[in-house]
């Protein structure tokens, strides 16, 4: 409880609607580039940052973003999930968790750091992740203790963030009705 009153000042100035989503290139879960540029201006998208795959609250998340996967294409948009691990460990959960949309690595914690959410652990939350047996410096390929603070954005196909929630407990996320309602007003809008 006390980390996430810690984070609560980096969550409120972490990019948030009407900002512009960060143009970056990542690995998917094959270690192919994935270019967010590209993407946001093809589709509408539902970027939804998890901790990663050891993090049961993230597997829940992931799992309903898959159920709702339907309805989201329906409305002409697209699902990306990024972790801060590597490759390896995104395809391990994008397996374990049977996911039919892009996982992507954030390398380095670029993208992270773009939007503002990535925090770096305090004493104490590294000695509770050494004793929980999570190696975080190796999963993430980067060997820095740090995580993003779960987040999901709506993203427009101008890159603009039509809707971000960004919240420091980490058992708190974006429902993907609220998603699915964002991304019903951007059509709406699109069809004006």
């Amino acid at each position: 409880a006390d980390e996430n009153a810690a984070l609560l000042p980096q969550a409120s100035r972490a990019l948030s609607a009407g900002d512009e989503f960060p143009a970056l290139t990542l690995p998917d879960q094959l270690g192919r580039p994935v270019d967010f540029g590209s993407l946001a201006t093809a589709q509408p998208l539902v970027v939804v940052f998890y901790r990663g795959g050891w993090c049961p609250y993230c597997n829940l998340e992931l799992r309903a973003y898959q159920q709702a996967l339907p309805e989201i294409e329906r409305l002409g948009a697209r699902v990306v999930a990024v972790s801060p691990e590597t490759p390896d460990h995104s395809l391990s959960t994008a397996e374990k968790n049977a996911l039919a949309f892009t996982v992507l690595s954030d390398e380095a914690g670029r993208l992270s750091d773009a939007l503002g959410i990535r925090y770096e652990f305090s004493d104490a939350l590294k000695d509770y992740f050494v004793r929980a047996g999570h190696d975080l410096p190796t999963r993430h390929g980067d060997g820095r203790w740090s995580l993003p603070i779960p987040a999901t954005y709506v993203v427009a196909p101008d890159r603009r963030i039509a809707l971000a929630e960004v919240d420091p407990d980490y058992r708190v996320r974006l429902d993907p009705a609220r998603a699915i309602t964002a991304l019903q007003a951007l059509a709406g809008a699109a069809q004006r």
